[in-house]
């Protein structure tokens, strides 16, 4: 198996924080944290067998720049949808958007970014159609969520990812 590149930053981390918890630099809890950092970075390897390939990172920092102007934006949408006196209540739906991305860690960070946006929620993912299912807390334009989602977050992913 080919070594991972994080690995030895997790072990560290680990051994660091055993050395913490333990309150104790002696050579017992030293070996010990050893033992305990090697065996959990084992662990991890196994139970995570496929490993991300991203490229072309600068569409990363782009894609992070929208994703925070978009949580800015709809926190400030969700609040003053609450807050204010409506006669109208929000209207809350379902939608179904048809995905291009296949990635699993693409398919992932997808529903990190749309779970994190207030007033959505990735209720679900049609694997044999890559059918994205999503609840929008308000939807006044189907049209417009879908090139938010097309457009801003699966495009740069698959730049990305793919």
């Amino acid at each position: 198996m080919k070594a991972k590149p994080l690995l030895p930053v997790l072990s560290l981390f680990l051994l660091a924080m055993w050395l913490l918890l333990n309150d104790s630099l002696t050579l017992g809890q030293f070996l010990l944290g050893v033992l305990f950092a090697a065996f959990i970075t084992h662990a991890v390897t196994r139970l995570r067998p496929l490993s991300a390939r991203p490229r072309r990172l600068y569409n990363a920092i782009r894609l992070l720049f929208h994703v925070v102007l978009d949580v800015i934006r709809s926190n400030g949408a969700v609040a003053w949808l609450i807050l204010r006196p409506s006669r109208r209540p929000p209207r809350s739906a379902f939608m179904q958007i048809p995905l291009e991305l296949r990635d699993p860690h693409g398919l992932a960070m997808l529903s990190l970014i749309v779970t994190a946006t207030p007033g959505t929620v990735w209720s679900g993912h049609d694997l044999e159609n890559n059918i994205l299912t999503l609840h929008v807390l308000d939807l006044q334009d189907e049209g417009a969520w879908l090139r938010i989602i097309k457009e801003r977050y699966e495009r740069p992913l698959l730049e990305i990812f793919q």
